[in-house]
């Protein structure tokens, strides 16, 4: 579809869309409107979004690159297994520190422009690994073109931003969860190329990968240029950051995600290093069985996102933290054995459950503040307004935050096996962070609220001990 480019500036009725800007400019958008979603919007947005999903995945691929490219630094590179962590770690703190400006990017350029933009700029890491990416280049150089990777992480940010202006609340989980998931599918992707090139070509042909990655950018950038659309009614508010971040969802969100998406991505990048460092794979060996975690993970966002949205995304976030630890209590227990079966078996299921409450906590955002402002008073349009200018800004801090969590993994996994030659301690901590994610989705958003009603009330009474954000 090509927008309607015109000099009026009304925006039509409930099935128009229409442009004063020129190019790809909707300035009409109201999903909430049923007519207007099954006349216009559903089709808009699903296109949007199949496009987005595709510039997202080869972002999370660039940002995963170096997990892989680890795995082709054989003895001649000089890279001990401590300092490969770190540089496996960087990619991932610079693409949490992007997510902030690139969630404010969306409404300052479009969604459709940034993601052009921001898909182009993939070509910097890859380039500039394909040209370091030989022995006897220096350690500061390794890590500073490892930095430039961080730009894909951004991309999630602003992707999801953009999808979630373009769905109706009641569809949010669903279009998050599908456009997160085919996007963490970058990572496994990214894996299984590598598996492929050390399978065939050798471990010392890593510039195999990334050429196959140039082309895939430039395609990216131009599918979205040619179909995707901005949309007008989204516009920048920094009042809303400000707000956002004075809210303590924000935060509370912003641990929760650090417990999910903050193991999905650290696990990413550190899976292929334990293998070889605790249960002495080769490159090949570890590479056939690290793509496996993340693609069931990716897979299965989606359906966190769907789970979330049919029962609540508390309470799928909740259990799923508990199944988190139990599968952490598996890996602590199969580290100690040297039980390269039993580790495989409870990392795995780390993965699909860190996706999982991926998709879950991801749907909690815009229905909490949905929430929020149906308990002041508003309704309609004015509700899911006020939901959409909250959860948007949000939305970048908790992604930030959230993807510290896999520095945090990285850092413990190097730590751990520099002090003990083990992963077990890295693990244990693991454990408790689970619990405490555990504890404070309960405490926060689903432990029942008593306030004091007579038992001549018994309906206000169980209403009033009905948790509170128990359907975000």
């Amino acid at each position: 579809m090509t927008a309607e480019v015109v000099t009026e500036t009304d925006g039509g009725g409930a099935g128009g869309m229409r442009t004063r800007r020129g190019g790809r400019w909707i300035e009409h958008w109201e999903p909430e409107d049923e007519r207007f979603w099954a006349e216009t919007g559903e089709r808009v947005a699903r296109r949007n979004l199949a496009f987005s999903v595709l510039a997202e995945h080869i972002g999370f691929s660039i940002w995963s690159l170096w997990s892989v490219m680890v795995l082709f630094m054989g003895p001649e590179y000089g890279v001990d297994p401590a300092r490969k962590f770190f540089l496996v770690a960087m990619p991932t703190v610079v693409g949490a520190v992007l997510r902030v400006p690139y969630t404010f990017a969306v409404a300052r350029f479009g969604g459709r422009n940034w993601t052009v933009f921001s898909a182009l700029l993939l070509l910097v890491p890859t380039s500039a690994a394909a040209v370091v990416m030989t022995p006897g280049t220096s350690y500061g150089t390794f890590l500073a073109v490892a930095a430039l990777a961080g730009v894909g992480g951004g991309n999630f940010a602003s992707s999801m931003t953009n999808i979630n202006s373009f769905y109706p609340l009641r569809k949010k989980g669903w279009a998050l969860g599908l456009n997160a998931g085919g996007g963490n599918i970058g990572v496994p992707v990214i894996q299984l190329l590598g598996l492929l090139v050390i399978g065939t070509a050798g471990a010392a042909q890593p510039r195999i990968v990334l050429a196959v990655y140039v082309p895939l950018i430039v395609a990216a950038a131009v599918l979205a240029a040619l179909f995707m659309d901005n949309l007008g009614p989204v516009t920048n508010d920094t009042g809303a950051a400000v707000d956002a971040a004075k809210e303590r969802h924000t935060w509370v969100m912003a641990l929760l995600y650090i417990g999910t998406f903050g193991s999905f991505i650290g696990y990413s990048f550190a899976f292929g290093l334990v293998l070889q460092i605790q249960f002495a794979r080769t490159p090949l060996q570890a590479a056939s069985l690290t793509f496996i975690g993340p693609l069931l993970g990716s897979l299965i966002r989606p359906v966190g996102g769907r789970l979330a949205d049919r029962f609540g995304g508390a309470r799928i976030t909740l259990g799923n933290f508990a199944a988190m630890a139990a599968a952490t209590g598996v890996v602590i227990y199969a580290s100690t054995e040297r039980s390269l079966p039993v580790f495989l078996a409870g990392f795995i299921a780390l993965f699909v459950l860190s996706g999982l409450g991926n998709g879950s906590t991801y749907k909690m955002i815009p229905g909490i503040f949905q929430a929020q402002a149906v308990r002041r008073g508003l309704a309609g349009e004015e509700a899911a307004a006020y939901g959409r200018r909250l959860s948007g800004a949000a939305m970048g801090l908790i992604g930030a935050v959230g993807a510290l969590g896999g520095l945090g993994i990285n850092l413990a996994f190097r730590q751990s096996f520099a002090a003990t030659g083990s992963g077990t301690p890295a693990f244990v901590s693991f454990l408790v962070c689970y619990a405490v994610c555990g504890a404070v989705t309960w405490a926060v958003y689903l432990r029942p609220v008593a306030k004091g009603r007579s038992a001549a009330e018994p309906e206000a009474a169980a209403e009033a001990r009905r948790p509170v954000y128990a359907e975000v």
